[in-house]
């Protein structure tokens, strides 16, 4: 039976230790960098926050929302008490519960951005993979649409916002709504600014797939949709996950400008709301927003690329 040390041989021990300690050395050069820099930026709301700085406002955003949802259960179990004698004295009182909403904190901006960006994605690629396989197929299809494609693409988030959002006031008129106006502003902002990369890399995997494929499929006689089932989607997947992290990506920095925009609930309306706060925390916490957006979408990257690996046919494909 094969031991851990077995498997730790020199070149295995250098790699490991190279794998552990290069980011270390960049992280510590980047910390070093970063507060020299702000040693020596003075801003009128004070000094540029450094690391230091950055993490004593992260450690007060994280007591505020403890403070918030204590207050919250606080609340609820008066509500409770109250109930409960209510129904010792009369068994038949008609005793209420009330819904109590806490303030809105940096950690529920953070899953109301995830929620909506995750929204948003979706519904970009269940609309870009069909139309990409579909334009993928067939050459005139592609010749029809490709420059619509082009003409939409490079269209800035800032400029579908105002659109988007006339259009969903016009639309989703209702006394009861489901889902808040804001948050389908946003999705759909999201949606058409990061379908492209999508629909355009599961085109060129689609085309791409090797003409020995497509004869197997000719042979077989398989239907169009068994030859996309079958050949088509398991031969064009890396590109389709290509597409797709880029669009994640792009989503996730569109939906952080409509919130900022159009003060849509979310990331962008943290690190907005506190730019015209102005007071002498507010450049730190900004500086932990960024931190935050950034390291999300970090992890928003990761996980596409572990569904890939996970749902790629070549196991042995190196997927980086």
């Amino acid at each position: 039976m094969q031991t851990l040390s077995d498997g730790l041989t020199p070149p295995a021990i250098t790699k490991l230790v190279k794998a552990i300690s290069l980011p270390i050395v960049g992280l510590c050069i980047f910390l070093m960098l970063w507060q020299v820099a702000a040693n020596n930026i003075v801003t009128s709301l004070g000094n540029f926050p450094g690391p230091s700085e950055v993490v004593q406002q992260f450690s007060n955003l994280v007591d505020e929302h403890k403070e918030e949802r204590a207050k919250v259960e606080q609340k609820y179990e008066r509500q409770r008490i109250r109930n409960e004698k209510k129904l010792a004295k009369n068994p038949d009182a008609n005793v209420k519960w009330r819904e109590y909403k806490s303030r809105i904190t940096f950690f529920d901006q953070i899953a109301t951005s995830l929620g909506t960006v995750m929204a948003g994605f979706i519904v970009a690629s269940l609309i870009a993979i069909p139309i990409g396989i579909v334009i993928g197929l067939s050459a005139n299809a592609y010749a029809a649409i490709n420059p619509i494609i082009q003409t939409l693409k490079p269209v800035s988030p800032l400029a579908w916002l105002p659109l988007v959002t006339m259009v969903v006031s016009a639309l989703y008129v209702s006394d009861d709504p489901t889902v808040s106006k804001s948050f389908l502003v946003s999705m759909f902002t999201v949606s058409l600014c990061c379908l492209w990369p999508t629909m355009i890399n599961t085109a060129v995997g689609v085309a791409g797939v090797p003409k020995d494929l497509n004869n197997v499929s000719q042979v077989l006689r398989l239907s169009w949709f068994t030859h996309v089932r079958k050949i088509v989607i398991p031969a064009a997947i890396p590109m389709i996950f290509t597409g797709l992290r880029l669009s994640i990506g792009i989503a996730w920095m569109v939906l952080i400008a409509a919130e900022m925009l159009a003060q849509n609930p979310g990331l962008g309306k943290f690190v907005w709301d506190e730019f015209q706060n102005g007071s002498s925390n507010s450049l730190g916490r900004i500086m932990v927003a960024i931190l935050v957006i950034g390291f999300i979408g970090f992890l928003l990257d990761r996980a596409m690329l572990t569904i890939q690996k996970w749902v790629n046919w070549d196991k042995s494909a190196v997927v980086r």
